[in-house]
């Protein structure tokens, strides 16, 4: 499992499944990896006597190297002894862990699309709008700054993959979510285009009003050590870019209550009077719509094929739709993807879930992940060259870097 502020539900998960009559006799462990680490331990140990029988991913290019190498157990067979196992979930989601016939992957949190997210007591003091376009955006990072805002946007430079939000929906809003869709189709002349060189030159206009802070502080921040969060709710940061799970870090920082108990730390207080969202602004002229998203259209668990548990794996899975589970993850935050979800939300988080169903809903386009769509090969060349682009890398040598990049 990736480990984050979202694995109290997992645990509760392995829990419920462990006191079941089939958990009693195949028990279920769960091994954490940091997500800094993730994926670089899980190629590492995917083709070894230590793969795990089941494990966490984003689906699409993340599991493609797997199934190639013959890893990953398909799932057909598993569904048409449990029709529930697909009829349950939205099909256009199962799809995005589905290679050529087969289904790899049961969907086991939530869709999630990246938002803008603000502190509303931040922007209220400054009476600065809530940006609904790139120079909005620009004239509150520059009012921030002239007030003493020294990091108007946080930015979890030091893990690589937060800075790359940007790009994605710069590329989006500016070209439209056909240049990357070509660029996965391996025309990576695209990357050399005048819509590419735009993009590139409005994260370089950000960089140089000090909207992400002086010069290479973001590479010292850390989003997944909770750094960045704690910027939003110390009023440190006006602003992040981040995907839905950023309700449930916020929501838990600083809480000591144990298991699935409702968090009662200053980030709970601070998610429910501070912590606004809003979709990505637009770019004047851009070809992009205002509504497209991007981000992981869900994470998913897939089988290893030589598990000699399948009885227990198919067990295991059932939970996955389940009321009792579906209901701690939309209390975190997290929106399932089963048909029944929308029925489900209740509670405090319901704003911010309807919000996240509702931006899903009329999205019309939603762009993968880039290291989440490209094979797990092209991964440290896509953080590194967005993080060097950030701090050192010219508009030609990122381009030149993205042009090696492999079809997906």
């Amino acid at each position: 499992m990736y480990g984050d502020a979202q694995n109290t539900v997992e645990n509760w998960v392995v829990q419920q499944y462990n006191a079941t009559p089939m958990g009693k006799k195949v028990p279920a462990k769960m091994t954490l990896i940091p997500g800094a680490n993730y994926q670089q331990k899980l190629q590492t140990v995917m083709s070894t006597p230590n793969a795990p029988d089941l494990f966490f991913n984003w689906g699409g290019g993340s599991i493609i190297q797997f199934q190639k190498a013959g890893l990953l157990l398909p799932l057909n067979q598993m569904m048409a002894q449990n029709p529930k196992l697909k009829s349950s979930f939205l099909p256009s989601i199962l799809g995005a862990a589905k290679i050529g016939g087969n289904y790899y992957g049961i969907p086991m949190r939530g869709t999630q699309p990246v938002f803008l997210f603000y502190n509303k007591t931040t922007l209220k003091n400054d009476k600065l709008p809530v940006p609904t376009t790139f120079p909005q955006l620009l004239h509150d990072v520059k009012v921030l700054v002239k007030d003493g805002v020294k990091v108007p946007i946080a930015d979890g430079g030091q893990d690589q993959w937060p800075t790359l939000m940007w790009y994605e929906y710069l590329y989006d809003r500016v070209a439209g979510p056909s240049l990357v869709t070509s660029a996965l189709a391996g025309k990576n002349s695209v990357w050399n285009t005048a819509a590419s060189k735009k993009a590139l030159g409005d994260i370089k206009t950000l960089i140089k009003a000090g909207a992400f802070g002086p010069n290479k502080s973001w590479d010292s921040l850390s989003y997944t050590s909770n750094q960045t969060a704690g910027l939003m709710v110390g009023g440190n940061s006006a602003f992040e870019l981040m995907g839905s799970w950023y309700y449930s870090t916020i929501n838990s920082l600083g809480s000591t209550a144990k298991g699935t108990a409702p968090a009662n730390g200053p980030g709970s207080a601070f998610a429910q009077h501070s912590l606004g969202y809003t979709e990505f602004p637009s770019v004047p002229g851009g070809k992009g719509n205002s509504s497209d998203l991007a981000g992981n259209t869900e994470n998913y668990y897939s089988v290893l094929k030589n598990t000699r548990y399948p009885a227990a794996v198919a067990d295991f899975l059932k939970i996955m739709y389940s009321s009792a589970f579906l209901k701690k993850e939309l209390a975190i935050g997290n929106l399932t993807t089963t048909k029944n979800t929308a029925g489900l939300i209740s509670g405090p988080q319901a704003p911010y879930l309807r919000f996240t169903l509702h931006s899903v809903s009329k999205a019309g386009a939603f762009q993968d992940s880039w290291d989440q769509a490209w094979p797990p090969t092209d991964t440290t060349l896509i953080h590194t060259s967005v993080a060097k682009y950030f701090d050192t890398l010219d508009a030609p040598a990122f381009i030149k870097a993205f042009s090696t990049l492999k079809a997906a």
